[in-house]
C-alpha cells in the first residue's frame, strides 16, 4: 500500500489499485488535451514503468508536471527511471511549449529523488501532504527546458522581433 502512494500520492484512494481503476482516473483527463500518460517498454514488449505529464494550470502551457513515475521493481537501480524521464524532458522539448517541468517527490522514496537529481531537477520547494496512510512530507523538484543552443562562447537562439530593433547590428557584421 504504502509503493501505492509513493507512486500516486492521494490521487487513487483505493487499495489493490485495477487497471481498470487507473483508466476511469484517465479518460476524462485524457479528453482535456492536458493530460498525457505513457508507458515504457522494452525491446520484448514487455511493460516496464509508467509516467504522466498534466498541465498543472489551464491557463498557462509554460509549465507542465511529470507525475505516477513508476518502475517495474526488477528494473529499477538500472538506469531505466533516468532513461524514461530523458525520454520525457526530450518529449516536452520537441512536442510542448512549456519551459519548465515540475514534479513531488516523497521523502521517504529516496531512490526516486536520486533519480530525479540525476536527470537535473533541483529541489525548489517542500511541504507536508496529508495521505490516507500519514502526513508525508514532500519534495518539489523543477528542471528549466532550454530552448537554445549553447557552445561556451555563443548561444544560437531563434530570431526574436527586437533583433530587428537594430539592424546595423546585423547588417553591418
Amino acid at each position: 500500500e504504502e509503493e501505492l502512494y509513493k507512486w500516486s500520492a492521494d490521487r487513487f484512494n483505493k487499495y489493490p489499485l485495477s487497471g481498470e481503476d487507473i483508466n476511469e482516473n484517465y479518460a476524462p483527463q485524457m479528453e482535456t488535451g492536458r493530460f498525457i500518460p505513457f508507458t515504457a517498454v522494452d525491446d520484448n514488449g514487455d511493460v516496464i514503468g509508467h509516467f504522466i505529464i498534466r498541465y498543472p494550470r489551464d491557463d498557462d502551457d509554460s509549465s507542465v508536471r511529470f507525475g505516477f513515475v513508476i518502475i517495474d521493481p526488477t528494473f529499477r537501480g538500472k538506469g531505466y527511471g533516468k532513461e524514461l524521464l530523458r525520454l520525457g524532458i526530450e518529449y516536452v522539448k520537441e512536442n510542448l511549449n512549456a519551459t519548465r517541468i515540475d514534479l513531488g517527490v516523497f521523502e521517504n522514496n529516496e531512490g526516486a529523488r536520486h533519480c530525479y537529481e540525476a536527470v537535473g531537477f533541483t529541489e525548489y520547494a517542500r511541504r507536508e501532504c496529508s495521505m490516507p496512510i500519514g502526513i508525508w512530507n514532500c519534495t518539489d523538484m523543477e528542471l528549466f527546458i532550454k530552448r537554445t543552443l549553447e557552445t561556451d562562447r555563443l548561444i544560437l537562439r531563434c530570431w526574436e522581433d527586437s533583433d530587428a530593433e537594430d539592424p546595423d547590428r546585423i547588417l553591418n557584421i
